[in-house]
């Protein structure tokens, strides 16, 4: 699978078995290029797709439970008539740890003051694979963004629970309704930007939670741009349930589409 994964060379790419345990509907492994990941959102919310595509997963079904490496992952359908039309990913509550500023602006190739002056903290965020979550100031900071090798070693090194890569954003609004914009790096699992990331996508939207970027109220629709830069615009949809200051529920939710399909010969 991971020679599979190399081979295909994408974001991740998913191989679906039989489920090995009564509370799931199906097995599932993701691979990046250069790694397999417990959990991850885009790849879950492709699959459904895929399946439901297929007729794997009946029509007007409302929930499909993935068995994943971090263990049992429902998925909320929404269907259109016989179409499925839109998907919810439940996620695992967040886990929250702290870094510095200096080395994530080196690692981004921008100046502390990009960080700095949004009065946010550079903070590993994970609900199932961590990220390190980097504010900036404005979109065009984003978009400036780029990953310098040695200074992404040297942050990786000093801060391991980093992880899997890191997260730039801002909430700078614009006139596409947008709550944060944003690009993801993560290299040492062979994904240099991805367009689309949903398992960094939940963390998000309890960062946004927690720093009270969002009021209790906005957290229950917000939306990411993601992949802008890269000239492949995602639009990723996060819902975060929070109480009292307590985040109770994390989902992460989106639509796709069918761009190909073929024989693959091994």
């Amino acid at each position: 699978m991971q020679a599979i994964a190399r081979e295909m060379n994408f974001s991740e790419t998913t191989f679906v078995l039989p489920p090995e345990r009564p509370d799931t509907d199906v097995r599932m492994r993701i691979f990046t290029p250069n790694a397999e990941l417990p959990i991850a959102g885009h790849p879950t919310i492709g699959s459904t797709f895929a399946l439901a595509s297929a007729g794997v997963i009946a029509r007007n079904r409302d929930q499909f439970v993935f068995g994943l490496g971090a263990g049992p992952v429902p998925v909320a359908l929404l269907w259109r008539s016989d179409e499925l039309s839109f998907t919810w990913m439940t996620q695992p509550l967040p886990i929250f740890s702290a870094t510095s500023f200096k080395e994530a602006a080196a690692a981004l190739g921008l100046p502390e003051a990009a960080i700095t002056a949004t009065g946010l903290p550079v903070e590993v965020v994970s609900c199932g694979v961590p990220f390190l979550y980097v504010p900036l100031t404005t979109r065009a900071a984003v978009d400036s963004a780029t990953i310098d090798p040695a200074a992404y070693a040297r942050l990786m090194r000093a801060w391991p629970d980093a992880g899997t890569g890191v997260f730039c954003f801002s909430p700078e609004r614009a006139d596409d309704n947008a709550t944060v914009y944003s690009r993801m790096f993560a290299p040492a699992v062979g994904v240099f930007e991805d367009a689309a990331t949903g398992i960094a996508s939940g963390p998000l939207g309890c960062y946004l939670v927690r720093h009270n970027v969002v009021t209790t109220a906005e957290a229950a629709s917000m939306l990411s741009l993601q992949g802008v830069r890269m000239g492949r615009p995602s639009h990723v949809h996060i819902s975060v349930g929070a109480e009292n200051g307590d985040i109770r529920s994390v989902r992460v939710g989106g639509t796709s589409v069918l761009a190909g399909e073929g024989t693959l010969y091994i």
